[in-house]
């Protein structure tokens, strides 16, 4: 059979028009196996056009639609039939399962990376988003992302770090370095959702060196732990109050600050006074009895409709996120009205000040859900050394009211001397 022409498709139109019956149109040789065919059909308010791979496999006929004429022209249609499908039916397998063939571009790959957090529940997808975002306007959206070289990446890397933006540098290195990651995982994983594979052959992102990391020492000592709880209670200036509810329930429960940002009511069992975490940043479940002071503090805040404890100024949808309440500390450390502190100090400042209070470290490592190897560990049971958090948590708790009870006590001397 002879190749389709564009006026047998305008001709076959005006029939269909007229007679109101269907006609298919074959494109070239192929009976038997498979072939390109433009399906014509009347409908009650107008004509359709449809181009379809069509494959004849285990003594049926398949169809898969490509797209609809003229949106689609017989040139474009024979080329995505010839790339997509033409292969496969030659192969016999089904043409169910086939797809874009074309190699993924820059864009495709970091859209389905983020997409795949997003899936997963990871909250850093709206940064790596925002990342990957500027960083595929600089490497070229529309280009393969299997012709990224190693050298575009550290050229692009280069400015910044020079700009004495390291902290930035790496993290653009980063995103990079995880994206390709996923994409060579996902190329033969049946549970992405991409629409388009990569055909990456390596991560050219993998071989380019890591900031060195600068392990955090510092933490708060007694008087300073006093004199950032007391301002958190009463500021100096009108702040949002969720922020320094929130930094006080980090200062109680030395938890990572993206957790505490995101408590939700479902979290909160009042009656037991535990909070208990589905999923936490390293990816394990994790639940907490709190101390008779924090849960005190969580008991006096009332949800707001969407059940979160700590909303967002903005958009009371969702919480506060952990980048607004470091900004928030970070204002306040510069009006010096607080010590210089970092939410991620606070952390820090819980473990040791704990072990002071008696706590042990495994009990404390427990507590602040740092990765552990043991067999218990490893299956998820919320009543999991429950009754020693427990312990830790009223140690913890008697050690830190006495601490503000005692500094209360000495102010209201030297204001009665």
């Amino acid at each position: 059979m002879p190749s389709l022409t564009d006026g047998e498709i305008r001709h076959a139109l005006k029939q269909v028009e007229e007679t109101s019956k269907q006609q298919n149109l074959v494109d070239g040789e192929g009976h038997g196996t498979g072939r390109l065919v433009l399906v014509i059909k009347p409908m009650p308010t107008r004509i359709t056009a449809d181009w379809m791979a069509q494959q004849w496999r285990d003594q049926k006929r398949l169809k898969k639609k490509l797209g609809s004429y003229p949106s689609m022209s017989l040139s474009q249609a024979r080329e995505i039939f010839r790339r997509d499908f033409a292969d496969m039916i030659q192969k016999g397998r089904s043409i169910k399962i086939a797809g874009d063939t074309r190699p993924g571009t820059v864009a495709d790959l970091f859209e389905a990376y983020v997409a795949s957090l997003k899936a997963d529940g990871k909250p850093s997808w709206k940064e790596a988003e925002k990342g990957l975002n500027k960083i595929a306007d600089s490497l070229g959206r529309n280009r393969p992302a299997r012709d990224i070289e190693p050298d575009e990446i550290r050229d692009l890397i280069r400015p910044i770090y020079q700009r004495g933006k390291r902290s930035m540098a790496d993290h653009v290195r980063s995103y990079i370095r995880s994206a390709y990651s996923w994409g060579l995982k996902s190329e033969h994983d049946y549970r992405t959702t991409s629409v388009r594979r990569f055909r990456l052959v390596y991560n050219p992102a993998a071989g380019i060196p890591t900031e060195p990391k600068k392990v955090g020492t510092r933490w708060l000592d007694e008087e300073e732990f006093i004199r950032l709880y007391r301002w958190l209670e009463s500021p100096d200036a009108p702040v949002h109050p969720p922020y320094t509810r929130a930094v006080r329930i980090l200062m109680l429960t030395g938890q990572r600050v993206e957790e505490i940002a995101r408590l939700h009511v479902d979290q909160w069992d009042a009656a037991e006074r535990i909070i208990d975490w589905s999923k936490t940043k390293n990816g394990k479940p994790h639940a907490i009895p709190v101390p008779k002071i924090a849960a005190e503090l969580i008991g006096s805040i009332k949800p707001n409709e969407f059940g979160w404890f700590f909303p967002s100024a903005t958009d009371p949808s969702k919480p506060v996120s952990h980048g607004t309440l470091y900004s928030f500390m970070w204002r306040q450390r510069d009006r010096e009205v607080i010590p210089v502190v970092t939410n991620r100090d606070l952390r820090r400042t819980w473990k040791t000040l704990a072990g002071k209070a008696g706590l042990s470290k495994e009990i404390r490592d427990r507590l602040q859900n740092h990765t552990l190897q043991d067999v218990s560990s490893k299956s998820y049971d919320r009543w999991n050394y429950m009754p020693e958090k427990r312990a830790a948590m009223a140690r913890w708790d008697k050690f830190v009211s006495e601490l503000l009870t005692k500094k209360k006590r000495k102010a209201g001397l030297k204001a009665a001397a």
